[in-house]
């Protein structure tokens, strides 16, 4: 089992302390120390202030692809994971030119988690089309291993033509891509392009959208696992998968209480061919991240590791 945990550089306003390099530094080696195999961090680049200011699951973060670049750069062996990057956004040609660039950078450790999004407020402020994120994703996503695979590229999109153009640097290996998301559709992007599914349980929020795509228990999360695995062998896809999920008890202090309810539900996905575990753990200071990061170390990583 691997585990990844949250990079601090969500909520920014609040914690300037968290978002400069000497604290990208001391972050990125306590995780090493600790053990965990990858940081990973979300993407809002222009969330609603409504949105912020009212809902419990709301957050702003740095911008992913630019900061996780500086945390390859101040670690050695950390992988970094994009939880989400919204593909919708953005071109898909300068998504791709962006995360190979990271890859090759960084001697291949990034994980590329997308998905469709979900705030339309935020779409609007971007020029981005809500009503067509799902097309827009399946287009993005095959456009992006096209990217990847070298040689000249020849595409007609929704928003851009390429006659035959050949984008660079070429990964090699290609940065795998997890399709976050647990609706229907997302199982199907996942089988289909993806190399691993990134789905998260339900959490406190007010946005519908989120809630309808969330799993809801550990049989709905089975259920799923089972269909996606199906759906695979429909597709002829045979390859390594990853399944990579938050369970769904996410440990906000230090306690053995905390440690083994954590480890007991990571044990339960572990039977469900579970084989990376990331959650988040409470950011108020640099200073209790590090603590909850030293203690997640010893009591998760080294507690499961060590049997």
């Amino acid at each position: 089992m691997q585990f990844a945990l949250n990079l601090p550089f969500v909520k920014v306003i609040p914690q300037p302390g968290m978002t400069n390099l000497e604290a990208v530094r001391i972050i990125t080696r306590a995780l090493e120390d600790a053990g965990i195999s990858a940081g990973l961090t979300s993407e809002h680049p222009a969330p609603s202030a409504e949105w912020l200011r009212n809902d419990p699951a709301a957050h702003d973060c740095l911008d992913p692809l630019t900061a996780l670049a500086f945390v390859t750069a101040s670690s050695a062996t950390l992988k970094v994971f994009t939880n989400i990057l919204v593909l919708p956004y953005r071109n898909p040609f300068m998504t791709a030119k962006a995360a190979a660039t990271l890859q090759v950078l960084s001697d291949n450790r990034l994980i590329l988690g997308v998905g469709v999004g979900y705030q339309k407020e935020e779409f609007d402020a971007l020029g981005a089309d809500y009503a067509a994120r799902g097309a827009l994703t399946d287009e993005a996503l095959e456009t992006i291993r096209l990217a990847w695979a070298g040689g000249p590229v020849t595409k007609q999109g929704r928003n851009f033509n390429a006659p035959g153009n050949e984008p660079r640097p070429v990964p090699n290996p290609a940065p795998p891509i997890w399709i976050g998301g647990g609706s229907d559709r997302a199982i199907e992007r996942a089988a289909r392009w993806g190399d691993g599914w990134v789905p998260y349980f339900t959490v406190p929020t007010n946005d519908p959208v989120v809630r309808r795509s969330a799993v809801v228990s550990m049989e709905h999360f089975g259920e799923k696992v089972t269909r996606l695995r199906d759906r695979r062998s429909e597709l002829g896809r045979t390859g390594p998968f990853d399944l990579a999920v938050a369970p769904p008890f996410r440990p906000q202090e230090p306690s053995g209480a905390n440690a083994r309810r954590f480890l007991d539900e990571v044990h339960e996905l572990s039977a469900h061919g579970v084989n990376w575990i990331w959650t988040s753990v409470p950011a108020t200071s640099l200073e209790a991240y590090l603590d909850i990061v030293g203690w997640f170390g010893e009591e998760i990583v080294g507690a499961y590791n060590g049997g």
